[in-house]
């Protein structure tokens, strides 16, 4: 037994990690893997009740979950192995790609209903919703751009406005599903790299101003967002505790629950049809009545560190000169922590009500399988920042224009080649 121990204990199993996904010392394996793990811990502790009364298997969302687990793993492997010129050379394709999978979920056959909202297209083993790709794709758009027209951005109202008339069309699909949430953490994503792109401060709180006015229109235009609000401003009102307020009740009841260490894993009462979306949007509510506040820090904690390394990496980027990098980092950043925030902010009754899943925790192949390929290409981007054997000249990642030469960096009259791992 000493002696397996002893074996085991030789294996390199972090020189395989870093093979797999381009591990750095700001590493975001650990966090990435902790994350996988207690999804599914939630999933299948929140989705037991819901999965036996319409399966007879209160396993099945567990095993499902599983799966995409496994796809995450693929997907994740697939995309750290891309390098970011690739990128700047397909992003008109991919934003393409995003329109036309906005446009299909209205096409009869393709497009899939859940709860009133075109959001989701159907491809048979999976439901994928366009949403998730449409924010992906924008923040690439926006990087590349930034990178294109810096001066232009930083120096002209222009240049500044244009991206937002890719960005009012993608919006417009957007509202017509509806996904309002979708529309709010595109447009913040987008304000953050713009914001930390350099843009003129007068400029950009003008637009901040304005798309709040315009979000404001938006909110009051439909009944049904209206309804939430007040609900959210009283749910225990008679009126909204039994309608538009009952999922917020409902999860601030599983909060009051949990107390200190929650009630147990797996004994929740809550997600027995009390509280909707138990395992996808309300998930962490579950999670907080079964383990209380102290498994809700850890939860958070793990967030937390996820998005730390993420904007190290943005930083670290930008140290390097590798803008392009990390304008993509600083939108994947901000694209997750503006929807982690949102998702709690919902689920304590400090935003009113809005579908929208917590990242890698809440159940959903096509939210899990994004979030892994977002945390590949930071893992990309890390690497590229451990390994600058190539530089693209100025850094102008244009699709479509001549190749600029590369330049070779030399060291110590050596020709430094891409390593695929650094231990």
């Amino acid at each position: 037994m000493v002696e397996f121990a002893q074996k085991l204990q030789s294996l390199p199993f972090q020189q395989l990690f870093a093979r797999l996904f381009w591990q750095s010392k700001e590493t975001l394996f650990l966090p990435w893997l902790g994350l996988m793990f207690l999804g599914w811990l939630m999933v299948a502790s929140a989705s037991t009740g819901i999965a036996e009364y319409y399966t007879g298997n209160e396993q099945y969302f567990a095993m499902r979950h599983a799966v995409y687990l496994l796809l995450g793993v693929a997907v994740t492997f697939v995309v750290s192995q891309i390098p970011l010129r690739w990128w700047s050379q397909t992003e008109p394709l991919f934003l393409l790609f995003a329109f036309m999978g906005l446009i299909l979920v209205f096409a009869p056959g393709i497009g899939h209903e859940v709860n009133g909202s075109q959001r989701w297209l159907n491809l048979g083993l999976i439901k994928i919703q366009a949403s998730e790709i449409a924010k992906l794709a924008a923040v690439f758009f926006i990087a590349g751009y930034l990178v294109r027209r810096k001066e232009e951005v930083q120096q002209h109202w222009k240049g500044f406005l244009k991206p937002f008339i890719i960005l009012g069309a993608m919006v417009v699909l957007l509202l017509l599903e509806p996904d309002f949430g979708a529309v709010v953490v595109l447009m913040g994503a987008a304000l953050v790299q713009l914001f930390l792109g350099g843009v003129k401060a007068g400029q950009f709180f003008l637009l901040l101003i304005g798309t709040l006015i315009i979000s404001g229109f938006v909110l009051t235009a439909e009944t049904y967002r209206m309804e939430r609000l007040l609900a959210y401003l009283d749910p225990w009102a008679p009126e909204h505790v039994y309608g538009t307020g009952y999922q917020l009740t409902q999860s601030l009841i599983a909060f009051g629950r949990g107390e200190l260490f929650g009630v147990g894993l797996g004994e929740s009462v809550q997600k027995l049809f009390y509280l909707p979306e138990a395992h996808t949007d309300f998930v962490f509510a579950i999670w907080a009545e079964e383990t209380g506040l102290f498994g809700g820090v850890v939860a958070l904690l793990l967030l937390a560190a996820l998005i730390g390394f993420i904007w190290q990496v943005a930083w670290k980027a930008q140290q390097a000169g590798q803008l392009y990098g990390s304008y993509i980092a600083i939108g994947i950043g901000a694209l997750l922590a503006l929807q982690i925030i949102i998702n709690l902010g919902v689920n304590i009754g400090l935003l009113p009500t809005k579908g929208l899943t917590l990242p890698f925790y809440s159940y959903g192949g096509s939210s899990l399988l994004v979030c892994c390929a977002m945390v590949a290409v930071v893992m990309r981007i890390s690497h590229e920042i451990e390994h600058p054997s190539i530089v693209i000249e100025d850094e102008k990642p244009i699709a479509g224009s001549k190749k600029k030469k590369a330049k070779v960096v030399k060291k110590k009259k050596d020709i430094v080649t891409e390593e695929p791992f650094d231990v």
